[in-house]
């Protein structure tokens, strides 16, 4: 049986996708209304004060895609994967995408975070309903202290999907444990530019491709 296409968690998925459209249309609706300059400037927020701009959007979502999500679960599967650390918990929507995979990988354990304590709350109920609880462990706090310790000796893949402005940092903290041929997998890397620009360069020891509109995807070679 596959994970992510039955129940309880493919209805789970779907109203959680939802209810994402809904909270998180205010923001796209501003957005869309405001001027490259204003967006420019919540942004620039994001990257200077990005306790402030997460928290402002503590009741926000901002999920990755559907296709993303699947795209996660294929990845894992197709790589066997068993040990996964995420950046960037919220709700659990990508989580549950590579928990599914864990599961039909036969068992395994990811590592997700989340300094949120409501979201961490609300992603724990989404695990439990979706029957995946027990391969998960959700670190509260800041992930560049919580990240910090206690990984796995080997990551099979990083899901980067936080705080922007932490990829770096985050990358940092995990690099040790990737191994040649591991994924890391960043959504909206684009919003900086300097980490898109390093994890590009070969010589830095990653293979990188761009992936639809909002993913890039690389490999520890």
């Amino acid at each position: 049986m596959n994970t992510l296409l039955n129940a309880p968690l493919a209805p789970l998925l779907t109203r959680l996708f939802a209810e994402a459209q809904t909270a998180d249309a205010p923001l796209r609706q501003t957005l869309a209304k405001s001027s490259d300059a204003e967006r420019a400037a919540l942004m620039d927020r994001a990257k200077t004060d990005y306790r402030g701009f997460y928290g402002m959007a503590k009741d926000m979502f901002l999920p990755v895609s559907p296709e993303t999500g699947r795209l996660l679960y294929l990845l894992a599967r197709a790589m066997n994967a068993r040990q996964i650390v995420e950046f960037g918990t919220s709700f659990g929507l990508s989580t549950l995408h590579l928990a599914a995979a864990l599961r039909d990988n036969g068992g395994g354990r990811l590592i997700g975070s989340e300094f949120e304590p409501a979201k961490v709350a609300r992603a724990r109920e989404n695990f439990a309903a979706a029957g995946l609880a027990d391969l998960i462990e959700i670190r509260e706090g800041d992930a560049t202290e919580t990240l910090a310790r206690d990984l796995p000796e080997a990551v099979d893949l990083l899901l980067l999907d936080g705080a922007k402005v932490l990829y770096p940092c985050v990358l940092a903290l995990v690099a040790p444990r990737l191994r040649a041929g591991s994924l890391v997998l960043a959504d909206n890397a684009d919003h900086n530019p300097d980490f898109l620009a390093f994890i590009r360069n070969p010589a830095n020891g990653y293979l990188a491709v761009p992936f639809a509109e909002d993913v890039e995807l690389f490999m520890m070679c």
